[in-house]
């Protein structure tokens, strides 16, 4: 893992944000050439991308019923077992989100704030290397909770079919569109429309740097959750903290990806050297550790500061994803936290726990964005409407006040419609 100090923070900081900017000119043009395509010839573009990238030829694009049900019954049932308990659990930590719609009124006015919920999302479900069940649950139970009527997946076809547990999940999200296409073509295909897919207003969900290319491109055509760039983690940990522990839980955010950041903050040279000891142990017995390999010597860091409230100064400069305090008093700690996507407190919270099961979301802000974003969540599903209503009475009191607002912005047809009002008094 590279090293780091306080002073040589900056460092670290350029080489984090140049995993982002790694998108090349080529990559954009085939993305674009790709929407282009769907747009014009809809069904047939897609039948003919999911030949030549996913060299699957598909009869339909959607999955049917009777086909979820056969996918279903495969789940094992100690996996259905554990995808209710989590959907169950985060179910209830976004109920506690719901915003309600709200009025106040005086003598002759009344205004207030209508909350409505997005009419129809897409959620894009990779199927690269790994199946992601717990996606479909972070994504669309939130949509549900805010009352979205109409929920659309798409994911790469396989020769096998899609991952079973990815349409158990979908069911306890309420979702039951599914929809056997992939890449930027499925991005493009959600945000302008096929024969076949509607049109959504807001698209959702993980994918490769295509899908978040493509996401990026059609944004403005319809609203997406995030440019999402490679995952990330940061632990600040004391003397006392278990290097067996912070090595594990480093590794576990490493594996995503070779361009995923496992950084190291802590106030105690031996712990860094036992943590490292701990890497080289574990990783041998982890099926990824290639992957993890890649990503620590890249962008694995250890960062030596003289005390906690540097680490969590370097920490908030950072804005990492994903935050564990791994400290005696990690509520103490937590008060002085400013930017982070989630933060996992104390020795038994590692960020696993929140990526499958605890209940928040883990849809997190990437790349620093922290700094002015959040994780995905109810209100991501949600728009507000304001409204106003004054009487005759009420607009006469003020008119003139409006009018000489206007006027000192040089906007006369604003002035003259409250005054053809007021002429009337």
């Amino acid at each position: 893992m590279n090293k780091y100090t306080f002073e040589n923070i900056s460092e670290l900081k350029k080489v984090l944000a140049e995993r982002a900017e790694n998108i090349s000119t080529e990559i954009m043009n085939t993305v674009a050439g790709v929407i282009d395509d769907v747009r014009k010839n809809g069904d047939a573009a897609l039948y003919k991308y999911s030949e030549k990238f996913d060299k699957v030829a598909l009869d339909n694009l959607f999955v049917s019923d009777e086909e979820q049900e056969r996918l279903i019954s495969l789940v094992p049932q100690n996996l259905k077992d554990t995808i209710d308990e989590a959907a169950k659990n985060i179910y209830a930590f976004h109920e506690r989100q719901l915003q309600k719609s709200w009025m106040m009124s005086e003598t002759g006015k009344i205004m207030g704030q209508i909350v409505r919920p997005i009419e129809k999302v897409g959620l894009y479900v990779p199927g690269g290397t790994a199946a992601y069940p717990s996606s479909v649950l972070m994504n669309g139970i939130p949509a549900k909770v805010a009352g979205v009527k109409s929920v659309t997946i798409v994911t790469p076809p396989k020769k096998e079919g899609i991952n079973p547990a990815v349409v158990y999940a979908a069911r306890k999200a309420g979702i039951t569109k599914i929809a056997s296409v992939g890449g930027a073509q499925a991005v493009a295909a959600l945000a302008y429309g096929t024969e076949s897919i509607p049109r959504v207003d807001k698209i959702v969900g993980p994918g490769n740097i295509f899908v978040a290319m493509a996401k990026k491109l059609v944004y403005g055509a319809v609203d997406i959750d995030m440019i999402a760039g490679p995952s990330e983690v940061l632990v600040i940990a004391d003397e006392r903290a278990n290097p067996k522990y912070v090595a594990a839980d480093l590794m576990s955010q490493a594996e995503h990806d070779p361009m995923a950041a496992a950084i190291l903050i802590t106030t105690s040279e031996e712990l860094a050297e036992r943590v490292e000891e701990q890497i080289a142990i574990q990783k041998q017995s982890l099926a990824r550790s290639e992957i993890i390999d890649r990503s620590l010597d890249a962008f694995g860091s250890i960062i030596l500061v003289e005390n906690l409230n540097k680490a969590v100064e370097l920490s908030n400069e950072i804005a990492p994803e994903h935050l564990e305090l791994s400290v005696a008093n990690p509520f103490e700690v937590l008060a002085l936290v400013k930017n982070a996507g989630s933060i996992f407190l104390g020795d038994y919270s590692p960020e696993p726990l929140g990526d499958y099961f605890a209940g928040p979301n883990h849809v997190l802000p990437t790349n620093g964005t922290a700094r002015f974003s959040s994780a995905l969540g109810v209100d991501s599903f949600i728009k507000k409407s304001s409204y106003l209503y004054y009487n005759k009475e009420e607009l006469e009191k003020i008119g003139e006040k409006v009018v000489t607002f206007a006027d000192a912005e040089g906007l006369t047809a604003h002035a003259n419609s409250i005054k053809k009002r007021l002429e009337d008094r």
